[in-house]
């Protein structure tokens, strides 16, 4: 099958999105399809790495969420692609330009259309004229917009779900977690040498207790609790540093913070770390912490537990099937609970049960469980088109598992 995925976030961006769309393209892939990206220009891609096979529009930064870029061109070339490419699924991965792009040329080419909606945007409206422009009830009515008329939508959790007809979104909804590479996320000991050089340089001592944070720092994802947390540890601190990783507009405040509260010399800012290397700082840490409740899914939580780092979370709809309170992970209620259960957990030695029980939940969130719904979901609305309209290979493959299921 030719699948055209339309995104306005890919690599080398970092972000929950672009990784969920390089899992997804990684195992469709695996299973024999021919999947093209369709995205907005970066400066930090490399055309001859990406040629044949990504296909970037030109656009212009976004000052509200900095990641995502609006392409303002490209409609021919679009359109000639999906013929020269025969696409046969357009799945698009945002409501912006470029989602509008797919969503157009999937109706304009009569094929099944598929949507994930990744993110709350109601969690982001504060950086829109502070919220005085963008409302709540406005991002209701521009999701509903979008999906109108899609063949099924993706959301990675219950929580989005119900987010999602609570907009009166009617299509079909298709619960599809993004799946993780356990196998990328597995200590070793090739990953204890380089925890290793990590500990060295960044300056931690080899028994320190490490606390690990790991996304995109901006306010929604609530950072500081985590800093006045270890801020609260302080007469332990000399055995304990705090690593957090990751970029973005609230990472000179969150630095300003540490200082002010006395503890910068026990936290360490790393900026943002490449993809393929971002397992070996799961590896580097005891506990991983986050006291953000915007997430869609919290795919970081999942990557720490298949990483055997124990999980600390505050309590949020999108994770209460995955992280169970001292069973698979722990979780507080008000960001003031953070440090007495820090301190706990940091002299406590009995976690081996929670990191089993941990990697057994995230057993049906492999990356290969990923691939396979959403393929299953692929044919499900391709057999459900009108087929005659299909290439031949995509027909007989649809034919053929409706024959298997027989």
């Amino acid at each position: 099958m030719n699948i055209g995925i339309f995104t306005d976030t890919y690599f080398p961006q970092i972000s929950g999105v672009a990784s969920s769309i390089a899992t997804l393209e990684k195992e469709l892939s695996a299973r024999g399809h021919r999947v093209y990206i369709f995205t907005s220009t970066d400066k930090a891609a490399d055309p001859e790495q990406e040629e044949g096979k990504v296909f970037r529009f030109s656009s212009l930064a976004v000052g509200f969420v900095p990641e995502r870029r609006l392409a303002y061109a490209g409609i021919r070339r679009a359109t000639k692609l999906m013929k020269e490419l025969n696409i046969e699924i357009v799945h698009t991965h945002t409501e912006f330009t470029m989602g509008c792009l797919g969503k157009h040329l999937a109706h304009k080419c009569k094929l099944p259309h598929i949507h994930t909606y990744h993110t709350m945007y109601e969690d982001y409206v504060h950086y829109i004229a502070r919220g005085k422009l963008l409302s709540p009830k406005m991002v209701g009515r521009l999701t509903k917009w979008f999906c109108r008329g899609a063949d099924a939508v993706i959301a990675p959790t219950e929580k989005v779900k119900t987010y999602l007809r609570r907009y009166k979104v009617s299509e079909p909804i298709y619960v599809i977690p993004t799946g993780v590479s356990v196998k990328q996320f597995k200590r070793s000991e090739a990953s204890l040498v380089d925890v290793l050089a990590l500990r060295k340089k960044l300056a931690i001592n080899e028994s320190d207790k490490v606390i690990i944070s790991i996304g995109r720092m901006a306010e929604e994802k609530n950072m500081e609790a985590l800093l006045y947390a270890i801020k609260s540890l302080e007469s332990e601190l000399d055995h304990v540093k705090t690593v957090m990783v990751g970029d973005g507009p609230v990472r000179k405040s969150l630095e300003a913070l540490a200082v002010s509260l006395g503890i910068s010399e026990h936290v360490r800012f790393t900026g943002a770390v490449e993809w393929n290397q971002i397992h070996h700082y799961y590896h580097l840490g005891d506990l991983f912490v986050s006291a953000s409740t915007t997430e869609a899914q919290g795919l970081t939580y999942i990557e720490a537990m298949a990483s055997g780092c124990i999980v600390v979370a505050k309590s949020d709809p999108s994770i209460k099937r995955i992280v169970l309170d001292g069973t698979t992970g722990f979780v507080f209620k008000e960001d003031e609970d953070l440090g007495p259960l820090l301190r706990r957990l940091l002299h406590s030695s009995h976690l081996s049960k929670v990191r089993k029980a941990a990697k057994k939940q995230i057993q049906p969130l492999t990356a290969e469980a990923f691939g396979a719904k959403v393929e299953q979901t692929y044919f499900e609305l391709a057999k459900n088109k009108k087929i005659e309209n299909s290439s031949p290979k995509l027909r007989q493959a649809i034919l053929y598992r409706k024959e298997q299921s027989l």
